[in-house]
Parts: C-alpha cells; sequence; structure tokens
C-alpha cells in the first residue's frame, strides 16, 4: 500500500500535527520490529500492547512519520505526524481507500462453518481466469481485513475477503470497508451461540455482510428460512442449497465427491455433502465473475483441503481423520456423517468439547451423542468435560481425562487399520494427540 501525503489526509480526516504534501508516496507499517526506512507507522493498540510505546524504537529504524490517537507518548520528533481518533479505524480507512484505487472486485464470505475452506475454494477457482488475491489463513478480523488489502498491487483483478465475528456489529464493521461486490453467506448454524444468545441473532449477525454490498451487486446465500428472515439486502439475491432441482449427486466417498450442477459435472477432491454445498456457493459467485463452467470444474477439482480440516494421517496402524480445527453441532453432524456413511469398520470417534453454546451447552453435547446412535460405530471415546455428556445408547463409549490416557488406550485396545476421526474445537488442542502417538 503506497499513499501520498494528501490521500491520507483525504482517507483518514485526521488532524495534520506535522508536514505538508511533497509529492512522495508512503508506506505503511504497524510492526515496530520490520518496519523499513520511510515508512509510516501506525500506532495500533490492542489488548495486550499500545504501539504507541514503541515511537521511539521506529524513529530509530528510520520510520518518517507516524499516525498516532494519543499525542502524549509522542516523545520523538518525526517528519510526519497525523493525529486521528482510532489508529485501527484508520488503518481500516487507509487500506479501504487503497483497495478503491485498484478497482478490485471483491468477494466477501462468510458463515457459521466452512467460510475459510469456501474461502480457498473461491481462490482456486478465481485464480483460473483472474489475477486473484485472499486472505490470509484465517486472518477475518479488522486488522487481517487490512492486512489482505494493503497487499493489492494495480494488476490485481480479484479481491477475496473471509469475515469472522464474535458478535453483532463486527461483521457491518467488515462490509464497511471491504465494500462488497459479491457476498457469500456459507450457512448458519449454532457457533457462537453463547455470545449472541439465539441462532436468529446469528442470521441477523451474518447478514451484517450486505451492509455495505454494492447495490448493484449480488448476494449468494444458503437457501435457509433463517436467512431468508433476516436478510435485508435490496438487490439481487441468488440462494443455493442441496435440495436445488439442477443438482445431481454423482459419486461420493470418503475423500471425493462428483456432482453435476447445471448441466456442469464437477470434482471435488474431499468429502462431504457439505462441501458440495460450498461449492454450490462459489459456482454461483464464479458464475457471477463471468468464469465459464469448465474453468470452475477446473478449479474446484484443483481445491486441496488445508490443514486440519479432514487432515488424513496414517500412524501406528491407525488410519486418522484430523478434523479437528474448529467444531460445532452442525460441523460435528457433517463429520460424523461423512466418516460413519463412507468409512470402513472398525471406525472409531474421539471427540471433545464444543466451545461457546451458551446456556445450552450439555445439551448440545448428549444431543451428538444420540446422532451417532444412528449410525454404525464401533467405538466413542469422549475428552473434556462437556464431550463426556455424548453418551450413545448402542455404542461403546469411553471417557478420558487426558491426551495421554486416551492415547494409552487407543494403542492397547483398538484394531489395527481402525478408521479413526479426531473432532473437537480448537481450544483443544487435538493436536497434541497425533504428537503424542507420534512419541510411543
Amino acid at each position: 500500500m503506497r499513499l501520498s501525503f494528501s490521500e491520507i489526509v483525504e482517507a483518514t480526516k485526521c488532524e495534520v500535527i506535522k508536514g505538508k504534501e511533497n509529492g512522495l508516496g508512503f508506506e505503511f507499517s504497524t510492526d515496530s520490529r520490520t518496519i523499513k526506512d520511510g515508512d509510516i507507522y501506525i500506532a495500533l493498540s490492542g489488548e495486550k500492547f499500545d504501539g504507541h510505546d514503541f515511537l521511539e524504537n521506529i524513529k530509530e529504524q528510520g520510520a518518517k512519520g507516524c499516525i498516532i490517537s494519543d499525542k502524549s507518548k509522542l516523545a520523538e520528533d518525526f517528519d510526519y505526524i497525523f493525529l486521528v481518533q482510532d489508529t485501527k479505524i484508520a488503518y481500516l480507512e487507509l487500506s479501504s481507500f487503497y483497495k478503491q484505487k485498484t478497482g478490485v472486485k471483491t468477494v466477501a464470505i462468510t458463515g457459521s462453518n466452512g467460510k475459510t475452506t469456501t474461502k480457498e475454494m473461491m481462490y482456486s477457482v478465481c485464480a483460473q481466469k483472474f489475477r486473484t488475491v485472499k486472505t490470509k489463513l484465517n486472518h477475518n478480523n479488522e486488522i487481517g481485513l487490512c492486512q489482505t488489502m494493503s497487499e493489492l498491487t494495480k494488476d490485481d483483478e480479484v479481491l477475496i475477503v473471509e469475515m469472522g465475528m464474535r458478535g453483532l456489529g463486527e461483521i457491518e464493521l467488515l462490509s464497511r470497508y471491504a465494500k462488497p461486490d459479491l457476498a457469500i453467506i456459507v450457512n448458519v448454524t449454532e457457533t457462537h451461540i453463547g455470545r449472541l444468545g439465539s441462532i436468529e441473532n446469528i442470521a441477523k449477525a451474518k447478514c451484517e455482510i450486505t451492509s455495505h454490498l454494492n447495490p448493484d451487486g449480488t448476494l449468494i446465500a444458503l437457501d435457509s428460512d433463517l436467512i431468508r428472515n433476516a436478510n435485508t439486502y435490496k438487490g439481487e439475491t441468488i440462494y443455493f442449497s442441496l435440495s436445488s432441482p439442477e443438482l445431481k449427486i454423482l459419486e461420493t466417498t470418503i475423500n471425493s465427491s462428483k456432482f453435476e450442477y447445471k448441466g456442469q459435472v464437477y470434482e471435488l477432491n474431499i468429502a462431504g455433502e457439505y462441501n458440495v454445498q460450498n461449492a454450490l456457493g462459489v459456482i454461483e459467485t464464479a458464475l457471477k465473475l463471468g468464469i465459464e463452467p469448465e474453468l470452475i470444474a477446473k478449479g474446484l477439482k484443483e481445491f486441496k483441503q488445508i490443514e486440519k480440516r479432514w487432515e488424513e494421517i496414517k500412524l501406528k496402524g491407525f488410519n486418522i481423520i484430523n478434523d479437528s480445527y474448529n467444531a460445532s453441532p452442525a460441523s460435528v453432524r457433517a463429520s460424523v456423517k461423512t466418516f460413519l456413511t463412507y468409512t470402513p469398520s472398525p471406525k472409531v470417534i474421539v471427540f471433545g468439547n464444543m466451545g461457546e453454546l451458551g446456556d445450552n451447552e450439555i445439551r448440545y453435547h448428549r444431543e451428538i451423542g444420540e446422532y451417532i446412535d444412528n449410525f454404525e460405530c464401533d467405538n466413542l471415546l469422549t475428552l473434556g468435560d462437556l464431550a463426556k455428556n455424548a453418551e450413545p445408547k448402542k455404542i461403546d463409549t469411553h471417557h478420558f481425562e487426558t491426551k495421554e490416557d486416551l492415547v494409552n488406550y487407543m494403542l492397547q485396545n483398538l484394531k489395527q487399520g481402525s478408521n479413526v476421526l479426531l473432532k473437537a474445537s480448537r481450544s483443544m488442542k487435538f493436536e497434541e494427540i497425533i504428537k503424542e502417538l507420534e512419541q510411543r
């Protein structure tokens, strides 16, 4: 991102403490450790740090100027000093201003589950035809949005941004500065219900993605009553679903799917109807971008799943599927259904706590046990004070207090060749089960 003095003022409406237009362009940094000579430093403040405390350091490293919100901490004399009310908002304003200058088409993606997978699918498809930039990993908050927009160049054509949230108003803020041309709502499930109070509030929060969607743009959303009732967007809306009469599932295995949609055959190198559903949103969006169905099919086939999302590992005689990046009731049911439907016996589920489910968290975990009872499963192994409430009546179930005890049981009691699904919220750190097995 490179902006002139006058563009900084125009974008942020700041008070200029020092400096004037000189025809130069400035680059920006928020990290005092990597700032370069001539940069403008943005003094961000977080829960654990205050960027204003590093002003002396960044001056020594050659910073030309700074954007601050606290004059009392300005101990060094810079060539350019800009005063704003909130440095994080200023960062958003600058990166949004810069993004608008590049003229890229912007695709914004949100949803309770699967938004990162959908973003990666969307990138694989768009890259077949356009020079495309995407949110890295799961950097789906305000700073991640700024970093992504700041990395654009004049040659880029499509920007794909992922929008996460933990409460009402957060996606509205991201939408305000991303200014999307196309938006995808992948789904609405109970994720974060402990914070938002009801699934209706979750739907309302996800639909905030349309608050600054181009009036001439398009919303592509899962066809559900929750989203339809919460959607206030006045522009074009396209709904997609697995019940579409234009969809025909041709083949599904534990690690692939093949389907026909609107006359075109598509293949995915990942399992699960929920991933076919994600792909439908990608297809509809890609068609609106003018990407030919043949190129969409090529992009979907080339897409590869990301780490800890249905990651297949052979270890100690077990065939492990690590799907422990995150977990909500909906995502657990989807993974369980795919695993138990398409995996041969012996099949074992290792289930850990699901987070942020509010007052009904015990009921949600109990319902997972009841859901597993609908399938053939050899063992359910649970870890965590909440997961132990999953107690199916028809399946051999064991609860463990530690990962070490769980691994001991696996090594001593599970049959060689067992297929094992790991599923839990990220906070459970189920990758440590893999490490424990590797060390035995």
